[in-house]
């Protein structure tokens, strides 16, 4: 029997490294005769440039760059091939730079993730996938598209230096002097949102309040949004309200599209065509995944779905072992996924579940894999 383990990290707990471990251990501990491989998983937000480095053998990049307050920050990408790199906003321009008496999106700029895309494009890379979860920001990307060269201008002619207080004064986008590597380079946009720049359901009132946007803030933010909005559908003939995702991480979702010509992919989705998944998939006969807790979120872009999916498609069967259930759990079995089980084995406190983790992870690879032998018996 060949085993693929393709699960997410367990969030302040485990790594997707470490449950491969465990499942391993797990496995040889049940089974006489059993193969196995496992690879590092994430779904387009924290972790991903990890995952994708640990599952291709690649390297870490460091540099320097800004982060949201303009402040120098060490940072790192990934390189997994010779033309190819991950980068992840968030260790730039990410919610956790930003301490929590200081968070004010009117404040804070994604000039730092800018920076990183062109250390890329300095260093050779052609195919660029960007992360876009957890920012601090809310500057409709203008940070970024400044730092590789695009200006943005106020009433007097003046450059903006990229905030979002600066979205209410442009007047005039200058895009002429943009990188010009930009143009040879094949940018992927990994977003599992799917809002609009402006509106109730756009950047500012859905995700600035968990910014530091007080309810004073947002209405400065929006309007200074709506500008924005309105200059790019003169310039370029784009509706950023009518583009899934352009509300991504305050608004870099439309930046990248517009100046970069960025693609918008699901996270979980690139990730697994990143990492080759499907080639990883021949010849296995069960698919090991699981998440810190499946509810009804876990089939809209998250790791379980993307590998259900997946193995699916292959008709090879997966399960999941999770950290526990949530509200309608069971609507990831419509995903390719055909049982789950948990880790929890007693009622006790989030708090103790989550300093037993690596023990109950464990326990609850033994009980599973003890089920799953049951199972192999039976059908003998």
């Amino acid at each position: 029997m060949k085993l693929l383990f393709a699960s997410d990290s367990f969030k302040g707990t485990l790594s997707s490294a470490q449950t491969i471990k465990l499942l391993g251990q797990a496995a040889n501990e049940v089974f006489e005769n059993v193969e196995y491989s496992g690879v590092a998983v994430a779904d387009g937000g924290e972790g991903t440039t990890d995952s994708v480095i640990e599952a291709m053998n690649g390297e870490k990049i460091y540099l320097d760059v800004h982060d949201p307050l303009m402040n120098t920050v060490k940072a790192y990408y990934g390189k997994f091939s010779e033309t190819q790199a991950v980068i992840e906003m968030a260790a730039a321009s990410g919610l956790p730079l930003v301490p929590t008496n200081l968070r004010n999106p009117l404040n804070t700029t994604t000039y730092g993730t800018g920076e990183m895309i062109k250390d890329a494009l300095d260093r050779g890379f052609t195919d660029i996938s960007i992360a876009i979860g957890g920012s601090a920001t809310n500057d409709g990307g203008i940070g970024c598209a400044k730092a590789l060269g695009v200006k943005f201008l106020d009433k007097d002619g003046n450059e903006l230096e990229g905030f979002g207080r600066d979205l209410d004064k442009i007047v005039t986008i200058d895009a002429s002097q943009i990188d010009p590597r930009i143009k040879d380079a094949k940018i992927t946009v990994m977003c599992d949102v799917t809002n609009p720049l402006c509106g109730e359901n756009g950047a500012t009132y859905t995700f600035g309040p968990q910014k530091g946007a007080t309810k004073e803030i947002l209405p400065i933010l929006e309007e200074g949004m709506k500008n924005y909005r309105d200059i790019i559908k003169r310039n370029y003939n784009v509706d950023p309200d009518a583009i899934a995702g352009a509300g991504a991480a305050g608004g870099l979702g439309i930046a990248l599209k517009v100046f970069v010509n960025g693609e918008m992919k699901s996270g979980i989705e690139t990730v697994l065509d990143l990492i080759k998944f499907d080639d990883r998939l021949d010849g296995v006969d069960l698919v090991i995944t699981g998440e810190g807790r499946t509810d009804w979120q876990s089939c809209f872009g998250k790791v379980m779905q993307g590998v259900g999916k997946r193995a699916k498609a292959k008709n090879i069967p997966a399960i999941g072992l999770s950290g526990s259930l949530g509200k309608d759990a069971d609507k990831i079995f419509d995903y390719g996924i055909e049982s789950i089980m948990t880790t929890v084995d007693a009622p006790m406190e989030l708090e103790e579940a989550l300093t037993r983790a690596e023990e109950l992870y464990y326990k609850g690879a033994i009980r599973m894999f003890r089920f799953i032998k049951a199972g192999m018996s039976i059908s003998k």
